[in-house]
């Protein structure tokens, strides 16, 4: 049961608010999940009237979609309101608490708090909320949301942790990371945890390698300033991939509750090796796109595009080959590739299986005669199973087949977007699919070392890479045994995955 709360959105005008948070809460609506006595509350410094606001983020915005009735759009506008107010000046504050307590008819006063606001407003905000008591749970509970990143290195990361503790509890933080809102991600703890065939093969004694992909085809597009002081690896592998890489490797919890999973997923991260100079060297690729033509476009490279410094030496690609030392993993590669202007828009998890010791059959007709299990997290989420069968005839050769599932073949029912689910979890108080404090930091430990080496040792190199690429031909050397799986190998040209 959801209960009556108000929530409260800091960055009301911006452009995460539009795209993502009043659509979540839109289909929320239509479908039934809101609780009877809910209002949303946008706040920002542009000087909004309600009714204006709700023009601007409910009947003019273009990604609520072109089948939403009148009706729908109607019942949702009534629901929306707003307040400008200075996120800096404490004394507006006091405003917004009245505005709250107006709009708030219900009994026990249940607030949240999303912060889309970039990450130094933070502390800011959350000091202020304190200053004016609506960090305070006596007359209901109060939550904060705050987006990725959760820090720009371990030190800031430590930091900002502190400051948010001065004024709320970290059961009332909710560090959101919209990858594991995403259903194939949950679907990961569940295939393991829920299937006989897979949790006892889950280990060193089975597993070969694991990789994780997760790459875009378009560059840094308007966001070259943000994005020449983050790169990659903070941008991607410090929160999303690391976040996926706990569900795929962490311990089975005691319960299927926040706690209980949570607390696996900071083992496992205090599990991750830590990294010396010399496999930072050896074990780590960076890389940045370059100009090249792609499917009849020129394509500017990244040091040409907007706010991006000429010189610049931030990684558009990183690949890692890494290891967990416990005893499920002892030993087994990890490895993870993320990058930008790269062929297609794709993440996947893959498990690669050991060969079986001896191969009775003919191989030669088979390209990898060992058994891949891949998760598709985007697009055309799903899994896939590839395993070895008899060709017809004589003989046994043998060539490998797949078994597979998608969400888009579940025709009659509704996915929700990992938005909508992450935000409903917050409303019921479920913070399974949040990250906590203590894993970040675990996070950030394992990759600091690697931005400290790249930052001070100029030896280290930078590849570049043609845009449309798959990376820096560096990275294929960090695999020992086979080659990172090519995911739009069966790629048709209307984009559509023939499989898997």
């Amino acid at each position: 049961m959801t209960e009556n709360q108000i929530l409260i959105i800091f960055g009301a005008s911006g452009d995460l608010t539009a795209r993502k948070l009043i659509p979540g809460l839109f289909n929320l609506c239509k479908r039934g999940y809101l609780p009877e006595k809910f209002a949303i509350l946008g706040v920002s410094r542009t000087d909004y009237t309600d009714e204006a606001y709700r023009k601007k983020v409910v009947y003019d915005n273009q990604h609520l979609g072109d089948q939403s009735s009148k009706e729908d759009l109607d019942i949702f506008a009534r629901l929306v309101h707003y307040q400008p107010s200075d996120t800096k000046d404490a004394d507006d504050y006091k405003t917004l608490k009245a505005r709250i307590s107006e709009i708030n008819s219900a009994e026990d006063d249940n607030c949240i708090f999303y912060l889309s606001t970039p990450p130094s407003l933070y502390e800011v905000i959350g000091a202020h909320l304190a200053g004016v008591g609506l960090n305070n749970e006596e007359n209901g509970w109060k939550r904060l949301i705050i987006e990725k990143p959760f820090g720009y290195d371990l030190g800031s990361a430590l930091d900002l942790n502190k400051k948010l503790l001065d004024c709320f509890n970290e059961q009332q933080i909710y560090r959101i990371d919209h990858y594991l809102g995403k259903e194939t991600v949950q679907n990961v703890m569940v295939a393991r945890f829920a299937n006989s065939i897979f949790e006892p093969l889950w280990n060193r004694n089975y597993i070969q390698r694991v990789e994780i992909t997760a790459a875009e085809s378009v560059g840094v597009e308007k966001r070259g300033g943000y994005y020449d002081g983050s790169g990659a690896l903070r941008d991607m592998v410090q929160n999303h991939l690391l976040q996926l890489l706990s569900m795929v490797a962490m311990e089975p919890p005691v319960k299927v509750d926040a706690h209980s999973i949570r607390n696996e997923k900071l083992k496992l991260f205090q599990s991750l090796r830590p990294m010396t100079p010399e496999d930072i060297r050896s074990n780590v690729v960076r890389g940045q796109y370059g100009a090249a033509s792609y499917k009849g476009e020129q394509l500017l490279g990244y040091r040409e595009e907007e706010g991006v410094d000429q010189s610049s030496r931030t990684e558009t690609y990183a690949a890692l080959k890494f290891y967990i030392d416990n005893w499920r993993w002892a030993d087994v590669p990890f490895y993870i590739r993320t990058g930008k202007r790269m062929p297609t828009r794709v993440s996947e998890v893959v498990i690669h299986f050991k060969d079986n010791h001896i191969q009775l059959f003919n191989q030669e007709r088979i390209d990898n005669s060992h058994n891949v299990l891949v998760f598709r997290i985007q697009p055309n989420e799903g899994v896939l199973l590839k395993f070895g069968l008899k060709i017809p005839g004589s003989g046994f050769n043998v060539q490998t087949v797949n078994m597979d599932f998608l969400y888009n073949d579940l025709t009659d029912k509704y996915v929700p977007e990992a938005y909508e689910r992450l935000i409903l979890d917050c409303m019921r108080g479920d913070a399974t699919l949040y990250a906590r404090g203590d894993s970040v930091e675990a996070a950030w430990k394992f990759i600091d070392p690697i931005l400290e080496a790249w930052k001070s040792d100029p030896s280290i190199p930078l590849y570049g890479y043609p845009s449309g690429t798959w990376g820096p031909e560096q990275s294929d050397s960090l695999i020992e045994k086979g080659d990172w799986r090519n995911p739009c190998k069966n790629l048709t040209d209307d984009g559509i995955y023939c499989e898997l």
